[in-house]
């Protein structure tokens, strides 16, 4: 690759992190590590008996975990990818996880794809994984060592590879978000992940990468505070948005009550007779 001063075939030794240096990239990452590490050992029980290794970067391409069997351990090492590698595209030029990084998108590198030479005994297939505010923050990669692999194989291990990844995504925003609702948006979208995080008050506060490209946001960083009403466009425009409020808190404390106009007047903090009267005004039947 001319722009990064690469010789297609070289075969430099990687140059690996020190393990202080993994460990502080992967404190960056938080509790993203904990969060994947369950499912790139499902995605590992898949496809590892297969010739397939699992690897996890962060946002620049270094390994921080991986997953190999046994049998193929010393080939995936001999081809670097050990812990603390740099899969970067400057470093390695066209590959599975650097071109995923810089594209911002899933892609499969297969065979002779890769820029390097020594690198074309590989298939790989990843995907990146985004923040809790849409920022790209590492890519999850199979790589494969079976020279009889397919591009038609690449094809069903790519879908596992983006579930698995958004499924990351998901449970990292959910972890993120702890505090607010999560709603899910109601778009057709099986290859992004699409969730909105909505406070005590009905304002959206934060929203996936998906969600935000669905919904014309920015892609990335700090979103505009906007009323989930106004943003999912479920409101009754015949009422003002402070009946809208009282009716939504009537209904909520009725639901809670089991319909118990009683209890649901205690917990309102007015009397039951109040509690009648305002329900006849909203329109709610008893």
């Amino acid at each position: 690759m001319v722009s990064h001063g690469l010789d297609p075939a070289e075969l430099p030794a990687q140059d690996c992190q020190e393990m202080a240096g993994i460990n502080l990239r992967r404190e960056r990452l938080g509790r993203v590590m904990m969060i994947a590490a369950p499912m790139l050992d499902r995605l590992f029980e898949l496809v590892g008996n297969s010739g397939c290794g699992i690897v996890l970067t962060d946002s620049e391409g270094v390994v921080l975990d991986h997953r190999f069997s046994d049998a193929d351990q010393s080939a995936f090492y001999g081809w670097g990818l050990g812990l603390g590698a740099d899969w970067s595209e400057s470093s390695e030029g066209t590959n599975g996880i650097g071109t995923c990084l810089v594209e911002n998108r899933p892609v499969i590198i297969h065979r002779a794809e890769h820029f390097m030479a020594r690198n074309t005994e590989m298939s790989c297939i990843d995907a990146p994984i985004y923040g809790a505010k849409g920022e790209i923050i590492a890519a999850l990669d199979v790589s494969s060592a079976r020279a009889d692999q397919t591009q038609a194989i690449n094809g069903l291990i790519s879908e596992m590879v983006l579930q698995t990844a958004r499924k990351i995504e998901a449970d990292n925003f959910r972890d993120r978000f702890h505090k607010e609702r999560i709603v899910v948006a109601d778009r057709d979208d099986t290859g992004s992940m699409m969730l909105f995080a909505v406070d005590q008050d009905d304002i959206v506060v934060g929203a996936t990468r998906g969600a935000r490209k669905a919904y014309g946001m920015p892609l990335e960083g700090k979103i505009a505070p906007v009323p989930g009403t106004d943003l999912f466009g479920r409101r009754d425009a015949g009422s003002s948005g402070f009946e809208r409020a009282e009716r939504a808190a009537v209904v909520r404390a009725l639901v809670r009550a089991g319909n118990n106009v009683s209890g649901a007047a205690r917990s309102l903090g007015v009397s039951r007779a109040t509690l009648y009267r305002r329900m006849k005004r909203l329109g709610i039947t008893d």
